[in-house]
């Protein structure tokens, strides 16, 4: 599986109103948010992504977007962190999954990314591939090295 590389000058529309009607809000994460993002993050999936999603709150305006209701956290976003122009991390509650709540913090991201100024976004290591190929015609980066962040120190 190859790295994916999404054109942002053409990004489909994209409808908010489905996450919206179920009391999500999705927004540009604080500043004061930084330790309990950080917290959900790698409780919910990994010190590795928190390391991401702490460089994501060192970037002045914050690349880190994040979907909550009146609960807590459902979801995070990350922009411009991994490598500059990169997707990702990102990743919804277990709970929260099959909402339209990663589509739509996609959709954010990548669209935040489009505002400063990047005409492509690099998806590296994608998981759901067809996903990604379906809603962004996303197309393979011939010859990249998905994975290639992954001989990191545990």
């Amino acid at each position: 599986m190859a790295d994916l590389l999404v054109r942002l000058y053409d990004l489909p529309e994209y409808d908010y109103k489905r996450v919206i009607d179920q009391g999500v809000t999705l927004r540009r994460a604080l500043a004061p948010e930084r330790a309990s993002v950080c917290e959900w993050v790698e409780t919910h999936f990994s010190r590795h992504w928190r390391s991401e999603v702490e460089t994501g709150f060192s970037h002045q305006p914050i690349d880190v977007w994040i979907a909550h209701d009146a609960d807590g956290l459902l979801g995070f976003a990350c922009g411009d962190v991994t490598a500059r122009g990169f997707f990702g991390p990102t990743g919804v509650a277990e709970d929260a999954r099959g909402r339209g709540i990663g589509e739509a913090l996609l959709f954010k991201t990548l669209q935040d990314l489009e505002s400063k100024g990047f005409a492509y976004a690099v998806i590296g290591d994608p998981g759901p591939v067809d996903f990604y190929k379906n809603k962004l015609d996303a197309t393979e980066i011939p010859a990249s090295k998905p994975g290639i962040y992954r001989g990191m120190l545990k």
